[in-house]
């Protein structure tokens, strides 16, 4: 018995979601299909690939099979893609994975104009941090991601935004009518500081200022942070794309000493990129975050 395309796209449907009934769902075929594949797959291996708890998860065959069965996958579609270009519209789906303040800011514009260039390329969206999504684009789990500060960036990929970061505060603190802060101006309030990918370049800022970093608190949520500022335990400094998560008791402030991250729509680095990946980058323009 030989093992084909459909049993490795249920075993990594399986493996991603966590569940055969979310599988189907993501395959957009019956949960039985997606069980009979993987039962297939497992009797053409002669050993069972995922244990069936919940959540479902690889069983250590499964984790030596799962990078092949990506690459083997990535590569049908890419060959599907390729063909489908011959006079015809770009069409396939993309895996886009990009961090939280990225989803919020930019890819409700971003997905617009996409579905308007490519209305046959499908994007899904996976949220995550900074590390967690460059794990995702080598390993093949994502085709495409934003990026923070790439060094460098990759041949092809196209800069999305100069992203500036910006003191949260209460719109009753002292600061809070200010045109632009200091962050030393910010020593007296307890520092809250936000993880997931922004903790480096909060470093920075404090040191080319030389102000004094303390944080009291260290919060990889987002939304977590956010809600404690609300509640008054302390301030932060965020990226300014953050902006649609503020409620409207809060307020960014422009720090005085400007420092930015660049976020830039790029593929992998480890493997061809899938030719639905160049038609989105080619659609998509800087903006101003």
């Amino acid at each position: 018995m030989t093992v084909n395309l459909a049993q490795l796209r249920a075993l990594l449907a399986v493996a991603d979601t966590g569940g055969f009934s979310t599988a189907a769902q993501e395959l957009a075929v019956s949960q039985s299909a997606v069980s009979h594949a993987v039962a297939a797959l497992e009797r053409a291996l002669g050993a069972p690939v995922v244990h069936r708890d919940a959540p479902v998860r690889p069983t250590a065959l499964g984790d030596q099979i799962l990078p092949h069965a990506r690459a083997a996958v990535v590569s049908a579609e890419a060959v599907t893609a390729i063909a489908s270009r011959l006079g015809r519209a770009p069409t396939g789906t993309v895996r886009l994975a990009a961090p939280q303040t990225v989803c919020q800011g930019l890819l409700p514009d971003l997905l617009t104009r996409w579905a308007a260039a490519h209305p046959r390329i499908r994007v899904r969206i996976f949220e995550g941090e900074d590390d967690e999504i460059a794990a995702w684009l080598e390993s093949g789990t994502a085709d495409a991601a934003v990026v923070v500060d790439p060094e460098p960036a990759l041949p092809g990929s196209r800069l999305l935004a100069h992203d500036a970061f910006h003191a949260v505060l209460r719109r009753d603190h002292p600061l809070a009518g200010e045109a632009e802060v200091d962050v030393r101006d910010l020593e007296d309030d307890p520092f809250l500081l936000s993880l997931g990918g922004c903790e480096r370049r909060i470093r920075e800022i404090f040191r080319s200022a030389g102000a004094r970093f303390a944080p009291v608190h260290r919060i990889r949520e987002l939304g977590t942070l956010i809600s404690m500022v609300r509640a008054g335990i302390g301030v932060s400094v965020v990226p300014g794309l953050a902006r649609p998560m503020l409620s409207g008791d809060l307020i960014l402030v422009p720090l005085r000493r400007r420092i930015h991250r660049r976020l830039v729509l790029t593929g992998p680095a480890s493997r061809p990129w899938l030719p639905t990946v160049p038609a989105l980058v080619e659609a998509t323009e800087e903006v101003q975050a």
